[in-house]
């Protein structure tokens, strides 16, 4: 029965190796790839994942992956798919966990993907655009798109912003009695209760071990506390890396670790936290620069906070930060997501989608606007020219061309690589 599936799982393999930018490009991308060319879901099916992801905590361009899966193929197909998915990058996380302690790192370049940035941009755009066709019907979601670009711009690093806006998007469009679905809308889908008991019976039983293990020092204390830090901020994290980065900055930078938590050699090198901030924020800026999703950085946080007691237990350090910063993600979706289905057939969820997805173009807008701030393009230099041309070019590929996502990212790479060997200067360029 799986075997059907392969041409689509591939799929989604060439879409984890290709898929820069964060959750701000990878929604332009499955736009393209599993919307365009290969037709997994339509339009409206993809607007509506990614509505409902924004209403969960955890990684939202994970979950709305996952539900692509799931939609083809039920339960096993969603798991196979969020596995390719989060491997590639957090085997690159896991890996550069390794390899910080034998390089200097401020000897890293990273320029080979300084035109990744403004590509993201160029897709984020394209997939605005295309949504905005499709959801912005009449003057009031052209009102509440307006709004929620101005609000999310605004507070684009607060949390709550993202189910808020949503919430009142699908509040306003219900006080119009136009639009009622009919008897057969959705077809209900049977709600299985197994998912939620188990995310609420992990969460408990990795508080206790967590604690129990510190309170009697267990040798092997720290994974048992660690599982349950990715665990929680798995659990809890609303608006995606951002607001994940300065909560596990807290967490293994900040706060310092009691005696009992040390080894003997940390209490000797008086090490009071896991990593320090360099290192913290060279993972941080290599999962920007990588394809995948940015939660993998939890890979490589967990294996840098258990590479003092050996190279075993930092691959396992590695493997829980994996583990427990996707499995809440996976639990919460595939047990909501029913719950959501059922309840699109009463009208006031059905005219709430209308509210919902102009709200979510919004934030597409605002975020495009947002990013811009951080890509050099009003100073009269190459590299701003550069910038200006990749943004305009990758969204011209994507709207009028059928080349693949996978071609438009090597181009920008190798564009990078052309100005990190100075190969412009010898052009006269």
């Amino acid at each position: 029965m799986m075997l059907r599936h392969v041409p689509f799982l591939r799929a989604v393999f060439f879409h984890s190796i290709s898929a820069f930018g964060g959750p701000q490009g990878h929604l332009g991308m499955m736009l393209k790839t599993f919307v365009d060319r290969r037709h997994d879901v339509t339009k409206s099916e993809l607007m509506e994942y990614v509505s409902f992801c924004q209403l969960l905590p955890g990684a939202s361009s994970t979950q709305t992956l996952t539900l692509i899966g799931y939609k083809r193929g039920g339960v096993p197909l969603a798991v196979l798919t969020l596995i390719i998915w989060i491997l590639p990058a957090s085997i690159l996380m896991a890996s550069l966990s390794f390899i910080i302690q034998y390089i200097d790192t401020k000897q890293m370049s990273l320029n080979i993907f300084r035109f990744i940035q403004p590509m993201a941009i160029g897709f984020l755009a394209f997939a605005a655009f295309k949504m905005y066709k499709h959801s912005i019907i009449n003057l009031i979601t052209y009102i509440i798109m307006l709004v929620s670009m101005v609000l999310t711009y605004i507070l684009f690093k607060t949390p709550w912003v993202f189910p808020i806006l949503i919430i009142a998007g699908g509040i306003v469009t219900n006080f119009s009695r136009k639009r009622i679905p009919t008897k057969e809308v959705v077809k209900p889908k049977q709600i299985k209760w197994t998912n939620i008991w188990l995310f609420v019976l992990i969460f408990m039983i990795a508080g206790f071990l967590s604690e129990t293990a510190r309170t009697n020092e267990w040798k092997d204390r720290r994974a048992y506390n660690l599982f349950e830090n990715f665990y929680r901020f798995g659990s809890l994290v609303f608006g995606g890396g951002d607001v994940l980065m300065p909560m596990m900055y807290d967490q293994y930078v900040i706060r310092d670790k009691k005696p009992n938590d040390l080894t003997t050699q940390e209490i000797r090198e008086k090490k009071t936290n896991y990593l320090t901030k360099e290192e913290y924020l060279i993972g941080f800026g290599m999962v920007r620069a990588i394809p995948g999703p940015t939660f993998s950085v939890a890979s490589y946080t967990g294996g840098m906070a258990m590479r003092s007691k050996g190279k075993d237990m930092q691959l396992l350090g590695c493997i829980i930060g994996m583990i427990g910063i996707f499995l809440p993600s996976a639990l919460l979706v595939l047990f909501f997501y029913p719950v959501w289905h059922n309840l699109k057939k009463y009208v006031v969820v059905y005219r709430a989608l209308e509210g919902i997805n102009a709200v979510v173009v919004g934030i597409m807008w605002a975020a495009t606007f947002y990013l811009l701030k951080a890509v050099t393009i009003s100073n009269l230099e190459t590299v701003s020219f550069v910038n200006i041309a990749v943004i305009l070019g990758t969204f011209s590929l994507l709207t009028f061309t059928k080349i693949r996502s996978t071609f438009i990212v090597a181009g920008c790479l190798l564009l990078g690589w052309i100005f990190q060997n100075q190969l412009l200067g010898v052009l006269g360029i």
